[in-house]
């Protein structure tokens, strides 16, 4: 825009006359973000007739000149004219005013203003001159004193533009205070932020449908929660200072030592209470030093133990005193159980990583599909994950009978409970479904997916060689399955006949009636000892004994078979399949074409073609898997139906679990790195090796 339109711009700013000010102004908010014309503008004195606007104006002429001025801050123009009074002018229409674009506007100049660089003396050190930062508000807030809460309420405005400025001021407000306020001072603003409810309403909008409109201040107070976590860990805990103590004492009062801590007798009334040996040791600390004990967690840890304390007092007395009926081994430490759950979150949610997990966010954000994968409203509910961690690892001391040596073990279990349920828990999944799969969550299940993580582990030290191995024990466990059914065959097996099987010379035709039906004999059949052929016969009735081979007069040689055919694979399979015979056979479900048929073809003796040389009617899924798979296997070929399969793959995966339990967990850990070699000083030729690595 050229300079007399400019010009012209900025005298009608300044007319007596509402309505031109208003078309001035509202001209201006779209011109104002170029900052060449912003030089321009503040060339022709327009500056300080828009302050004046600002700090007088009303309606509709007050938003449009907020709006300008916001954005003339954003290109980093006009901090000339920012002074107290003006910041309290707009924290009191934060306040006050009930209008959206008004609100929006105010908003906007109070993000520019807390997150404008603090000014900087000659000798590096920050000024703390200047309307700049948290600092610059504080005036405005002892005025009025509501500010914080109103802009709490406003996140949930059902205007999104709203809520993304309200967020954007909370972002800077917080970044500013942690950055530039003493450590005495900054855990108190958050604390209050906190209990006016800004993680709760942080927590509804991320879960919400509006997420895309305020993606990047949401993204930003996500980042925030890192920061402070990651500064609550750095903090010490230090007995010498008074807050810190004083939590340790309230958590020892929440105890209630009294009960342990009872005289025996009245004559003890009398006597001077002696200090408690266990003090600390009794909370399920290791020593009576616990400050120590909380180096890798720091503040956090603390912090933690003691919000799960308060709300959890009466569940927390309890486990001590059933704890202390226990002998010392069988105890289980609560604090250090926190402690480890605190640890557990904290390497979860992976913050540590924040600064470079944000820059990628940010390039992400512009597809709405990675919405899901960015955020984690879960990490604002920190500490009823930690409460919900910390009872399911008391329920999986209890249920496994852990000893104090188990202790790492136990804390396994969590870390794949909080990763398997809160790390696949989708965006808008609440927290209280997530708190009860946490508690409900069952032990075969978590120690199933620790032998496959442990599977998974191993494959990544060792690929080839575990993919060798794995080949191995499958060619292994093929060879034993194949055993087992043969073996099935060696023991003989009863058969139910139709009425229309009277003889093999009709067994070609196919049957249409159910066999189960009606049966009119039953047929023996067992395979020999040398495994050569398969005899047979046809009795009355099925008898409680097995008939040896000398009452078997039929027999087929199995150097005749030429194919094995079943319906089998028609069947459903079971839901717990079975592989010996002395388990329970599951009955077989009626199919179509009348139950489940066994044909074994070959070539016929007396007339030297292709025929049916036998037919079986199973009448459970097992057996006929057994005599499926079972002939099929000792004329060396494929087994067919599924319960063999899932068999051959049990027997292979308890067999890689057995080897990998004789791996050591340091032969995991270095399995990339040139172990080291021991030098042979002092050693002599009397030596022998030992077969077991014992």
């Amino acid at each position: 825009m050229e300079g007399y339109d400019v010009r012209e711009l900025v005298e009608r700013l300044g007319s007596e006359q509402d309505a031109v000010r208003k078309m001035a102004a509202f001209k201006l908010q779209s011109d104002i973000g170029d900052p060449s014309f912003a030089d321009v503008f503040i060339a022709e004195r327009g500056l300080s007739r828009l302050k004046y606007l600002v700090l007088g104006a009303t309606g509709n002429t007050l938003a449009y000149s907020l709006a300008s001025f916001a954005r003339l801050l954003e290109v980093d123009k006009g901090w000339e004219v920012v002074n107290q009074e003006v910041v309290e002018r707009v924290v009191e229409l934060v306040v006050t005013h009930p209008l959206v674009n008004i609100l929006r506007g105010a908003m906007s100049i109070l993000v520019s203003v807390v997150a404008h660089p603090h000014p900087r003396t000659p000798s590096g050190e920050v000024s703390s001159t200047g309307p700049f930062g948290f600092k610059a508000l504080k005036p405005a807030i002892a005025v009025y004193p509501q500010f914080l809460e109103m802009l709490v309420n406003r996140l949930s405005s059902a205007d999104h533009a709203l809520c993304a400025n309200a967020m954007q001021l909370i972002n800077s407000l917080m970044r500013d205070s942690i950055t530039n306020d003493p450590d005495t001072e900054w855990p108190k603003f958050i604390k209050r932020l906190q209990d006016l409810g800004v993680i709760k309403a942080a927590y509804v909008l991320m879960q919400s449908s509006a997420l895309q409109d305020l993606a990047q201040p949401l993204l930003e107070f996500q980042a925030l929660t890192k920061v402070l976590l990651q500064k609550w860990r750095t903090v010490n805990v230090d007995l010498d200072k008074p807050e810190h103590r004083r939590v340790l004492k309230q958590m020892h009062l929440a105890s209630n030592p009294d009960r342990t801590e009872r005289p025996q007798s009245p004559d003890d009334l009398k006597k001077t209470r002696p200090h408690n040996p266990e003090k600390w040791r009794r909370l399920g600390f290791e020593t009576e030093q616990p400050a120590w004990e909380f180096d890798d967690v720091g503040f956090l840890g603390m912090m933690d133990l003691s919000d799960f304390v308060k709300k959890h007092e009466d569940t927390f007395q309890k486990l001590l005193l059933e704890q202390s009926t226990k002998p010392q081994e069988e105890r289980c430490p609560v604090a250090r159980a926190s402690l480890a759950v605190t640890l557990v979150l904290y390497e979860h949610f992976e913050v540590d990583k924040s600064d470079l997990e944000d820059a990628k966010s940010y390039l992400a954000l512009d597809s709405r599909t990675n919405f899901d994968r960015i955020f984690r409203p879960l990490l604002l509910q920190w500490t009823r994950l930690h409460s919900g961690g910390l009872q399911a690892l008391f329920r999986l001391w209890k249920v496994t009978g852990a000893r104090i040596d188990d202790f790492d073990k136990i804390v396994d279990l969590v870390r794949i409970l909080i990763e398997q349920v809160v790390g696949q828990a989708p965006r808008t999944k609440d927290v209280r479904e997530v708190e009860i799969e946490v508690a409900e969550f069952e032990y075969r299940r978590l120690r199933e997916l620790q032998m496959e993580l442990l599977e998974l582990t191993y494959e990544d030290a060792w690929g080839h060689h575990l993919r060798h191995v794995r080949d191995e024990l499958k060619h292994e466990a093929l060879q034993f399955v194949k055993e087992q059914r043969i073996r099935c065959l060696l023991q003989g097996c009863w058969f139910p006949n139709a009425p229309e099987s009277k003889s093999e010379s009709s067994a070609g035709t196919r049957h249409t009636r159910n066999p189960s039906s009606r049966i009119s004999s039953w047929r023996y059949v067992r395979l020999s000892h040398n495994r050569r052929f398969l005899h047979w016969a046809d009795f009355t009735k099925k008898g409680d004994y097995e008939p040896g081979l000398d009452l078997l007069p039929e027999k087929i040689d199995l150097t005749d078979v030429s194919s094995v055919e079943s319906n089998i694979k028609k069947q459903p399979p079971p839901q717990s399949p079975s592989s010996s015979t002395a388990t329970l056979k599951a009955p077989m479900p009626a199919s179509s074409n009348g139950g489940t048929r066994l044909t074994i073809h070959g070539t016929s003796v007396s007339t030297g073609a292709e025929a049916v040389l036998l037919t079986l009617s199973p009448q459970s899924y097992s057996t006929a898997s057994e005599w499926v798979d079972g002939l099929l296997m000792l004329l060396n070929q494929t087994p067919i139906t599924a319960e063999t399969q899932k068999l051959v793959q049990m027997v292979g995966d308890y067999g890689l679990k057995i080897r990998l339990l004789n791996v050591r967990f340091e032969d995991a850990v270095y399995a990339s790195q040139e172990p080291e070699v021991p030098d042979r000083e002092g050693i002599d030729n009397d030596y022998y090796y030992s077969v077991f690595g014992g």
